[in-house]
């Protein structure tokens, strides 16, 4: 069992600067305590995410850390030309001394897209050729390619990634379906499902995976995301918690209810901790509540990697630090042997 951190570097009231600032100091005290990895989200135009160019963010932070692996998730492939995508990967996977791990899709907000001119009647083509032009740009010197969206003729490509022949690739799915896919190209994937419909997802990839001729002691990481808060006590936990939360669901429905752009995922999304708790997608509470929660969670789910999500809403660079070294200290430990 491996944990890693995912962040959508939602606001949390202050100015750009010193919530940039916190957040390094928080991934800091993320790889002090031992996890595997921080995976950060591309937003735009919306408070839910003050890390818009991914590759800036995660230079940065290449620079304060040491061991813990960085990545997107996800790059926002129709967003980008390939060319210079696959040159800033190969950026980042130097900088950080090969530790980047490279999340892609294709978006899921037709508002942010928009933003950009992006046609949502092409984004799924033009995420896929844009994806399988980084591809051959990460394995090859000299880039060759013909599609509908971009061509290319023999042009140079001198950066090479540390990683070979490229960094590990992650994707974010919530469907059965993608998860089989995702199995037979070998990515590792995170979801947010919880319950019944995550054990249907984990089942789809694990059956797929074996039906495709992998080897099992290969398989990539099944990841699932969980909003966590650890604290001393069950009391102070869930108040840090219902506090913060409070804050960053409001950055996380702010974009579709100012454009009054309906959706059903946001509009079925708890309405507050106490929802999220019941929901089981988020656990507030002492080491070892977040300990017994966590091992009921992944022996009914089945998943290999557990996300947490320790800094959302307003956390201070002090609680989230704290929730840090409860989670090394007193619950990763419990995992050790699985």
């Amino acid at each position: 069992m491996k944990f890693g951190i995912f962040d959508h570097v939602d606001d949390s009231g202050l100015p750009l600067a010193d919530h940039l600032e916190a957040r390094l100091h928080m991934v800091a005290a993320f790889e002090e305590a031992g996890f595997h990895a921080y995976h950060v989200a591309e937003h735009h135009g919306t408070p839910l995410g003050h890390a818009p160019s991914p590759a800036v963010y995660l230079a940065a932070l290449s620079q304060r850390t040491q061991t813990i692996r960085l990545g997107p998730l996800v790059f926002l492939l129709p967003l980008y030309h390939p060319l210079r995508l696959a040159e800033e990967i190969a950026m980042l996977d130097a900088l950080s001394g090969g530790r980047l791990e490279f999340g892609y899709g294709r978006g899921i907000s037709p508002i942010e897209m928009g933003f950009y001119g992006v046609d949502m009647a092409e984004q799924e083509e033009r995420a896929a050729e844009t994806l399988a032009v980084v591809l051959k740009a990460l394995e090859s010197d000299t880039l060759d390619h013909t599609g509908r969206f971009f061509t290319f003729n023999g042009v140079p490509v001198p950066q090479r990634p540390t990683q070979t022949p490229r960094p590990p690739l992650w994707y974010g799915t919530n469907s059965p379906g993608s998860a089989e896919r995702c199995a037979k190209e070998r990515l590792n994937i995170v979801t947010l499902l919880a319950g019944e419909p995550l054990r249907k997802l984990v089942a789809s990839y694990r059956a797929a995976y074996a039906a495709s001729g992998g080897d099992a002691e290969a398989m990539p990481l099944i990841g699932a995301g969980r909003h966590i808060v650890v604290a001393d006590s069950d009391g102070e936990a869930r108040a840090i918690a219902t506090r913060a939360f409070a804050r960053w669901r409001a950055s996380f429905v702010h974009l579709w209810q100012t454009q009054d752009v309906p959706n059903p995922i946001v509009s079925r999304f708890p309405a507050d901790w106490a929802a999220l708790e019941a929901a089981g997608s988020g656990c507030a509470g002492s080491p070892a509540t977040v300990r017994a929660f966590l091992q009921s969670d992944i022996a009914a789910g089945g998943y290999t990697y557990s996300v947490a999500q320790l800094a959302f809403g307003d956390m201070t660079v002090a609680e989230v630090t704290r929730s840090a070294e409860l989670f090394g200290a007193e619950v990763m430990p419990a995992f050790s042997a699985c």
